[in-house]
């Protein structure tokens, strides 16, 4: 029994990425997505000329799943000069051993004040997408195999995004599509269709963080997530941070998880982090959860970096 679970598990989870008549593989998830910013937004900025900021990144989803996805990522951002930022992405997505996807990203960012607090950064990204699939030692449960998995790929994809990002010390608001070409991963073969295409996807996202004292803040933020042919995602969070120090919060994910996070600021340059995904949907049967951790680093250009405001996202 366990055998056969195993078997539907993976095949569920490749049907949902790659499988014939499906527009694409879904851009990578995030928990912790507002301190991510950076690969889900090119228009991100932080408006700090101070700082050079890191993140890394780590999730492994449904653990316990045969070909289960896990996803790593990394970025860099900094200021160029008083009105431009810019930043490079790297994300490594993969299904198992069966399905690898890497995308290399550099953004630009132009920031312009809107009012005395506020500003609205416009962003670009290029970069490649290297797309592979390793289908040997694939066991099919039909007699007849599915065309789509029939044969092995290594491509390489150009691609382009683009965002927009309104933000104050305290607020931000951001629209973006970080991959705008639709570029084919699998092709038609003998007349039938196996096409699995870079789908569109259309991310907002916004947050607030309210000073309830001076040692306690709320910080609510939301994730939405619309892609052509398949149900909206939205991630809903609410966070308390102690002391500028400790944070710690509930998310929800509409008809898919709940999740519990958890980061700590344990130098006045590095912040670390956890976030477990407890699944709710029908694919809670066959994983025990989804791990995420995160390290933030800040690299202070002079000594009166440290002296800036805790970063809140």
């Amino acid at each position: 029994m366990m055998h056969i679970k195993n078997q539907i598990s993976l095949l569920t989870i490749i049907t949902l990425m790659i499988s014939a008549n499906l527009f694409g593989q879904q851009d990578a998830q995030y928990t912790q997505y507002m301190y991510n910013m950076n690969v889900i937004n090119p228009a991100y900025a932080t408006d700090n000329s101070d700082h050079i900021n890191f993140g890394l990144i780590y999730r492994s989803q449904w653990v316990g799943a045969v070909g289960a996805p896990s996803t790593g990522s990394f970025f860099a951002h900094s200021t160029i000069t008083e009105k431009l930022e810019g930043g490079i992405s790297i994300v490594h997505d993969q299904i198992g051993d069966v399905v690898k996807d890497t995308n290399l990203f550099i953004d630009i960012t132009y920031v312009f004040p809107v009012s005395e607090s506020a500003k609205l950064s416009l962003g670009v990204k290029a970069g490649l997408s290297f797309f592979s699939t390793d289908f040997n030692g694939f066991v099919y449960s039909d007699p007849l195999p599915d065309p789509a998995f029939a044969e092995n790929l290594s491509r390489v994809f150009p691609n382009i995004g683009a965002g927009a990002f309104y933000f104050t010390e305290k607020f931000y608001f951001g629209f973006s599509v970080p991959n705008m070409l639709q570029s084919k991963h699998l092709e038609d073969d003998s007349g039938i269709v196996a096409e699995g295409s870079e789908a569109l996807h259309f991310f907002t996202t916004g947050g607030y963080v309210f000073n309830i004292n001076d040692k306690l803040k709320l910080k609510p933020a939301f994730m939405a997530k619309a892609v052509i042919g398949a149900p909206l995602t939205l991630d809903i969070t609410s966070n308390v941070l102690l002391n500028d120090k400790i944070e710690f919060g509930l998310a929800y994910r509409i008809n898919d998880g709940i999740s519990g996070l958890f980061n700590l600021k344990i130098s006045k340059a590095i912040r670390v982090g956890y976030a477990y995904d407890y699944t709710v949907s029908n694919l809670g049967r066959f994983n025990s959860g989804t791990h995420e951790v995160m390290l933030l680093f800040d690299l202070f250009k002079s000594e009166k970096g440290y002296d800036k405001s805790p970063r809140f996202f």
